[in-house]
């Protein structure tokens, strides 16, 4: 079992502190470095009622808020704390470099909070699979009887883990790019990069800065760089990392595994980098059916995930008996119900093509619902490499036209119904039309290669509305 590095602790009082942006990571920094005896400010862009409330409840525990103006670095500012989301081209940040001010994100925060005794990181990136792999992860280190938690991106505070009375003896870390490219010093025990395919290209500013974001995770590790066989472009940031004497790269593939690799065997997932004798020999980990939903990219987390807690010491058992354990998260290749033969899929997770893509890989034949907002994305790919799948097409939302293109262009024999609307009953209407096209025996799947806002707060409440829709389906029979 690998030990976590402290970093040196800092004397915070009497510090001046900058927090950029309200938020689910402003103001929890904003009140620990305040109770650390920080001099903190907090600015905003927005001015509006919500920000309001909330700085005035920062402000009477002696919190200064600045609102309406998050360009203007304040006044002998030492350092910037920064929630994910703020874009590395913003005014303070500029300000900031000019006035050699440090900048840090919330993960770079709590990575130098940590005190003595720290429970060490095994972290997760990439651009889809992350929240699946880490709750995968965790829940193999629960099943070895290691006091853990899925934390970062994931919803829970690595602050609050950090900082908590509760002692771990391992943290399941979930990583964005954001937060990858504000946490300069983290050096995690073992990192893993699960695929990488354009996405948040307007924040980053091109790929390759995303893809050096994303390869941050690596940097230091200590025992294992895991990376997807399937891809060279994780493999090559393994290459460049600067690790620790003795870390080794390690693979995971869906097919056979070389030495150093975990893969599958006549439906057994097996691990050829941490078994005795490796050169010859694999130790068999879980069964292919132990993973649930067994779907291509899913079994490709699990392996992620397998091969994190072996280079953590756990051992073949736990790995199983964690993988039996888990249960995805939902509107993540959720089974709704089957109606007249045909099953009805929930994946509005799949928000972008490369999501998408993995989604339709593991389905034959589909009636595809799709559409919402592409963000930059062209589909052309997507469809020339899902067209065989494809039994028809029902598009929704506001830049369906794009994704109708795509169709019309590499798939013209499958049949499109083209929704123009987006009231709430809209996807009623596409989960009846999906229905009409649909056979006995094919897949009606939600997976929309799309963000959900143009039409719904977020992409959970398109999967429930996709859920509901079914249901009423099969109330009435009418399938």
């Amino acid at each position: 079992m690998g030990s976590g590095q402290v970093t040196e602790q800092l004397d915070w009082n009497g510090k001046k502190v900058t927090v950029a942006g309200l938020g689910v990571s402003g103001i929890p920094a904003a009140r620990v470095l305040h109770g650390l005896g920080a001099l903190v400010t907090v600015v905003n862009d927005g001015d509006d009622e919500r920000s309001r409330a909330q700085a005035a409840e920062l402000e009477a525990e002696g919190i200064t808020v600045r609102l309406g103006d998050g360009a203007t670095l304040p006044s002998g500012t030492e350092l910037i704390v920064t929630t994910p989301g703020w874009r590395p081209d913003k005014p303070l940040f500029t300000a900031a470099a000019e006035a050699g001010v440090e900048i840090w994100g919330d993960v770079e925060l709590a990575w130098r909070l940590r005190g003595p005794g720290a429970a060490p990181w095994l972290a997760v990136t990439g651009t889809n699979g992350k929240t699946t792999t880490v709750r995968m992860l965790a829940s193999i280190l629960e099943a070895a009887g290691l006091r853990t938690a899925a934390v970062g991106n994931i919803g829970v505070s690595l602050l609050d883990a950090v900082l908590g009375e509760e002692r771990y003896d391992v943290l399941a870390v979930e990583l964005s790019s954001y937060q990858l490219h504000w946490a300069p010093s983290v050096r995690v025990h073992s990192g893993a990069v699960l695929n990488l395919a354009p996405d948040h290209l307007d924040w980053h500013g091109s790929m390759e800065a995303y893809a050096a974001d994303k390869g941050r995770i690596y940097e230091g590790n200590q025992v294992a760089c895991v990376y997807n066989v399937a891809d060279k472009a994780t493999e090559d940031l393994v290459r460049e990392a600067d690790v620790e004497e003795g870390c080794r790269a390690i693979g995971f593939t869906l097919g056979t595994p070389g030495p150093s690799e975990l893969g599958v065997v006549e439906g057994i997932l097996v691990d050829r980098a941490f078994a005795p004798n490796r050169q010859k020999n694999a130790q068999e980990l879980a069964e292919v059916a132990d993973v649930q939903p067994p779907a291509p990219h899913n079994i490709a987390n699990a392996l992620a995930a397998a091969a994190l807690a072996r280079a953590f010491g756990v051992d073949a058992k736990a790995v199983r008996d964690g993988l039996k354990a888990f249960r995805p998260d939902p509107h993540r290749i959720e089974l709704v119900e089957e109606v007249g033969g045909v099953t009805y899929v929930d994946d509005s997770k799949a928000t972008n093509t490369h999501a998408a893509e993995a989604s339709l890989a593991a389905y034959d034949p589909i009636v595809w619902i799709a559409g919402g907002l592409a963000k930059g994305a062209t589909f052309d790919e997507l469809v020339q490499k899902s067209a065989k799948r494809l039994r028809g097409a029902v598009l929704i939302g506001a830049d369906r036209a794009l994704i109708r293109e795509a169709l019309a262009r590499h798939a013209p024999e499958v049949p499109v119904v083209d929704l123009d609307r987006t009231d709430t009953g809209a996807m009623s209407e596409a989960v009846r039309e999906a229905a009409r096209l649909a056979r006995p025996g094919d897949t009606v799947l939600l997976a929309p290669a799309c963000a959900s806002m143009d039409m719904f707060t977020n992409y959970n409440k398109r999967g429930e509305a996709f859920a509901d829709a079914v249901r009423a389906l099969a109330a009435t029979g009418d399938a």
